[in-house]
């Protein structure tokens, strides 16, 4: 394995879920360290660093959302995907907003998430790097009322992109997108899409 493999963290209180995300990680070349709570990951993240972050939406103590909350959200320095079940979807979408990056819906798909973390960790990347300046005004209205993902989000959108396609860029599924897009719209107070290219880029 050499120096500069990524490396992601996995926080799940079932050993079999671990065990199997490691492997798919591990075969792929990670560096993996796994957390069978939450209380644990948030006393060493002080000090070890890490390129992803998969977290468990159920867990005994502090709920997934609680420790996202606990890192700061969308302050926090690498993507953070909620893994969460079928009946979870309403709770990952709240973590959505809380500054997840994205979540995994049991039972995965192993080459999925792996491409998916891939391009997580290559969009985050590509941000702090700076590689492409912002091109909505800086202060259009309601734009404080967004979070940086969505600000992310409503400059694909207005840019043409479709959900695939804006999903592909930031490393976020398209259904995650059209959660963010339509957070993006009701703050906005857009109807379309038409509305939001208006209100990012008029001056009047």
């Amino acid at each position: 394995m050499s120096d500069d493999a990524l490396h992601i963290t996995i926080v799940d209180d079932d050993p079999a879920v671990r065990d199997a995300l490691g492997t798919i990680f591990e075969l792929e070349g990670f560096r993996v360290r796994s957390y069978a709570d939450g209380d644990r990951f948030l006393a060493e993240s002080k000090r070890d660093s890490t390129d992803c972050v998969m977290l468990d939406v159920h867990m005994p103590k502090r709920s997934g959302i609680e420790i996202l909350e606990a890192l700061g959200g969308f302050a926090y320095p690498a993507p953070i995907f909620i893994i969460s079940g079928q009946g979870d979807i309403p709770m990952a979408v709240s973590a959505i907003k809380a500054g997840a990056h994205d979540f995994f819906e049991k039972p995965f798909d192993a080459d999925e998430v792996v491409a998916r973390v891939r391009d997580a960790i290559a969009a985050r990347r590509r941000r702090e790097q700076g590689a492409a300046g912002s091109k909505l005004r800086p202060n259009f209205p309601g734009g404080e009322s967004l979070t940086p993902r969505e600000r992310e989000v409503l400059e694909k959108i207005v840019g043409g992109a479709s959900n695939k396609e804006a999903g592909r860029a930031l490393g976020i599924s398209p259904r995650t997108i059209e959660v963010h897009r339509s957070r993006v719209m009701e703050k906005l107070g857009a109807r379309n899409g038409a509305d939001l290219a208006r209100i990012v880029f008029s001056e009047e």
